[in-house]
């Protein structure tokens, strides 16, 4: 993908239209600059080259003219009809700190628009059950990747005639992983809310000690096994006392890999978990487990599960790859208090391939029926874009999150944690799990081949042909009852 220039700062015509229904209404907000953190995770707007001069006088001035309209034809809008919207999203701290930021901001702007929290009870299940009965949400929280396993279904409504006709959010203002993980057939089902990915955390002093340069982790697959191999220490016992890598651990599993080998899990319609490049990051993998020896591994990781933290934040684990969430351990873990160096950075791949991650994240979505569509349009676009994802982005505890908008984040200042820019370089080329409506199943699939793979019990091309079989067996079944 495309890696854009995120130093330019860029007035959206949707901005200026901010700003002045802002100034309409005597509010007074805070438009750029923040203290910490970003968004939400699984938690960004690609910018443009920088245009001449001219260029962007012309532009600020026809938006000028056009949005002064859009903000008188909003206030006529906001003195009309009151509407009450139903909105399922998580409940605990979230709701209260997402009511007081956010949604409270947004009924100011739109005094004829009141929000009721539904808190998520039931997960998936009650939401679909509440779509299905006819009485859902007019906007729910959803996983990103299921958006389109839900668009399939009929379950969610298409925000492409509202994008379509507004100017005041799309595409290039986030991600390109990000925004293309909502879309389902060139349809837009799912607002991005804020994103995350994945690096390799690096420990200085074990390296050291093993006669590493703690200041060089590896970049790629050989150079990782290497290194990985002079880490690991056994116990007197005959376990393991500390480990170098071990490819299942934290964030790292058969999704992560494929990518640091080349896998690609699609080509055109077509699902390909058995990819030959996939096969063969699931042979690595199995790789590790035969060598280490899986029943002593999973000693190590009772363990490790047992202190109550992270197992990187041990110092017993060389390298491990995790999300940039696990920053926060730093502040709001108290058992975490860590004694020796340590770095991030990105994952290291098969040679011949580059580095790269894959970026998860949530999403907000219109369930099919919702009462008020026209109004719902109104919420999603404003706490999934620009105004919304600045708000929460400058929260006092937003600790490590990314935003899913490039601006935002510029804003916000977040490269200015070294550990944090890490993963935020990275997003440009982050990778996102396939939008199809068997997503769930081949997701699924993936774990469980992965499990026998890693204790002997089936090679993986076998497996994962097998997964081929099944998820494009799912599929057809999905499709059929369409």
């Amino acid at each position: 993908m495309e890696n854009k220039s995120m130093g330019t700062l860029r007035v959206r015509p949707g901005m200026i239209k901010f700003f002045v229904t802002a100034l309409a209404l005597s509010l007074v907000l805070t438009g750029c600059g923040g203290a910490n953190g970003g968004g939400n995770s699984n938690t960004a707007d690609t910018d443009n080259a920088a245009k001449t001069n001219n260029a962007a006088s012309t532009d600020n001035a026809a938006a000028d003219t056009k949005d002064a309209n859009a903000a008188n034809n909003d206030a006529g809008k906001d003195s009309g009809e009151k509407v009450t919207l139903d909105f399922w999203s998580w409940s605990g701290k979230f709701q209260t700190d997402f009511t007081k930021i956010v949604i409270s901001e947004f009924e100011k702007l739109h005094p004829n628009i009141k929000i009721k929290y539904i808190p998520d009870q039931g997960g998936n299940d009650k939401l679909t059950t509440l779509i299905a009965g006819g009485t859902p949400p007019d906007v729910a929280i959803l996983d990103r990747f299921m958006a389109g396993a839900w668009a399939a279904k009929g379950s969610l409504e298409s925000l492409q005639p509202y994008l379509e006709t507004d100017s005041e959010v799309g595409a290039d203002d986030y991600y390109p992983a990000v925004w293309a993980e909502g879309n389902y057939n060139n349809e837009l089902y799912a607002m991005p809310f804020g994103t995350d990915n994945r690096g390799i955390y690096y420990n200085k002093t074990l390296m050291k000690e093993a006669g590493l340069d703690p200041e060089k982790p590896p970049t790629t697959v050989s150079e990782l096994d290497a290194m990985a191999e002079k880490i690991f220490k056994k116990t007197t016992s005959g376990g393991y006392e500390q480990v170098g890598f071990i490819p299942w651990m934290g964030q790292s599993y058969l999704y992560t890999q494929s990518w640091n080998f080349g896998g690609e899990w699609t080509k055109g319609d077509e699902l390909t978990p058995n990819d030959p490049q996939i096969v063969k990051a699931l042979e690595w993998m199995a790789g590790y487990a035969k060598k280490y020896d899986m029943a002593k591994i999973n000693k190590f990781n009772d363990v490790m599960g047992k202190t109550g933290i992270n197992p990187f934040w041990t110092g017993k684990v060389g390298f491990m790859v995790d999300g940039n969430w696990i920053l926060n351990d730093l502040k709001s873990n108290a058992k975490v208090k860590p004694t020796f160096e340590w770095g991030v950075a990105p994952m290291p791949s098969e040679d011949g391939y580059p580095q790269t991650t894959w970026a998860g994240g949530w999403s907000f979505a219109m369930p099919k029926g919702a009462k008020h569509p026209k109004e719902a349009w109104e919420f999603l676009k404003f706490i999934a874009g620009y105004k919304g994802t600045l708000l929460w982005a400058k929260r006092a505890d937003a600790g490590n999150d990314i935003t899913a908008m490039p601006q935002v984040n510029d804003e916000i200042k977040i490269a200015d944690n070294p550990q944090l820019k890490v993963f935020l370089d990275m997003m440009p080329q982050a990778h996102f799990r396939p939008v199809t409506p068997a997503g769930q199943k081949m997701w699924d699939e993936t774990f469980r081949v992965q499990d026998l793979a890693l204790n002997g019990k089936g090679e993986p091309k076998k497996l994962l042909d097998e997964v081929k079989k099944n998820v494009d067996s799912e599929l057809k079944k999905l499709q059929a009852a369409k």
